[in-house]
């Protein structure tokens, strides 16, 4: 029995470099995420079949829309996808009615103007089915493209950058409608996005993109705390990265030791890494706990070390810090605290303050001399 959702892995050369494996189950939403030229789009477009490529397959519910080795390529127009564009490439001298009816052609005219009305009231345009594009705001024109790529109950639906043309506060309204409409999709959802924070808002799972390859899929907790390499940490925004030592690992008490810095730190266990071997390890912000000055607690005990802040930027109502340990000449850690933890700990630049790195955040990758910063530690 075929597996369902849809089953991509595209391999090519050039013109665009493609080495990328990805699946997405029905109802599931996937972010690709990457830096610009890491092959988002070619991968939105291949499935579209939009663009052909040199090698692979492309299946959706055991159909092959595309399979190099069985020379299978549907065209586009048979593969009943739901694609909206960056710029949502409306028709801008059709109403919103009719931009939504040009994705229904197989259809008589009466079935396409009850669709797509339809679905104009499904993403709550009611009311506005007469209006050209010019006339409808930037949420609205969007809302029309989301409609028509739904109109012709697609197979899957692709989100190519789908945010990126409204302001912040149309932005979070639609997160809002999106995360709605998802619960009705029985669909793969696709999202291509070059936002972290929107990726983690609004995918079950992250796909990350590096010059067209794949090097990790998962959630957006495993990514952030559990990096496969230094490559994919810097990715997805981890900032506190550094080298260090294994020591040794306890099993009994499930935690492996590495030295960082003349510091000795317990992480959870992680016995892939041999005693004696040179490591990178991670760390979360959310894993780093500020030691209070007024009242000291247990949890104080856990990888206690201390540093000089040698920056505090009010970020509204949080302070990022930039905190050396054992010296400025070495990559420092970085922290994010609520303003007011910040005031009433008197924490500004030149202040020592002490921080614990809760062990069961500390993880550890492969050492990529090319990778990890250029200072040692």
């Amino acid at each position: 029995m075929a597996e369902p959702g849809i089953h991509v892995r595209l391999r090519q050369q050039g013109p665009i470099p493609l080495d990328a494996t990805l699946s997405c189950a029905p109802g599931e939403v996937l972010a690709l995420v990457g830096p610009s030229g890491s092959g988002k789009t070619s991968i939105l477009r291949a499935i579209a079949g939009l663009l052909q490529v040199q090698q692979g397959s492309i299946r959706i519910n055991g159909d092959a829309w595309f399979d190099a080795g069985q020379s299978i390529n549907w065209p586009a127009r048979r593969r009943r996808v739901g694609y909206v564009f960056q710029n949502y490439a409306l028709f801008p001298h059709l109403s919103a009615l009719h931009n939504v009816m040009e994705a229904l052609l197989e259809y008589p005219p009466a079935e396409r103007e009850r669709r797509a009305r339809e679905t104009l009231s499904r993403v709550r345009l009611a009311g506005l089915e007469e209006r050209l594009p010019r006339n409808l705001s930037g949420g609205q024109q969007q809302r029309v493209a989301v409609a028509r790529a739904l109109a012709r109950e697609p197979r899957v639906l692709l989100l190519d950058e789908p945010f990126s043309a409204v302001d912040r506060a149309t932005r979070q309204r639609l997160y809002r409608e999106l995360a709605e409409l998802r619960r009705e999709l029985a669909m793969p959802v696709i999202l291509v996005t070059h936002d972290l924070d929107e990726a983690l808002m609004l995918a079950d799972r992250l796909c990350v993109l590096h010059q067209g390859r794949t090097l990790q899929t998962g959630t957006p907790h495993d990514l952030m705390t559990r990096p496969d390499s230094v490559e994919v940490a810097q990715l997805v925004g981890l900032r506190n990265v550094f080298r260090a030592g294994v020591i040794a690992h306890d099993e009994s008490r499930n935690v492996t030791t590495i030295e960082w810095r003349g510091h000795r730190l317990e992480a959870r266990l992680q016995p892939a890494f041999a005693a004696g071997q040179q490591v990178t390890w991670a760390i979360p912000q959310g894993h780093l706990i500020l030691h209070r000055r007024d009242r000291p607690s247990l949890g104080e005990r856990e990888n206690p070390v201390s540093g000089t802040v040698t920056e505090c930027i009010s970020l509204g109502e949080n302070v990022a810090l930039t905190v050396a340990v054992n010296g400025p000449e070495r990559p420092p850690l970085f922290l994010n605290l609520p303003a007011h933890t910040a005031r009433r700990n008197g924490i500004a630049a030149g202040v020592t303050i002490g921080i614990s790195l809760l062990a069961e955040g500390i993880h550890l990758m492969p050492a990529d001399e090319s990778r990890t910063p250029a200072r040692p530690g």
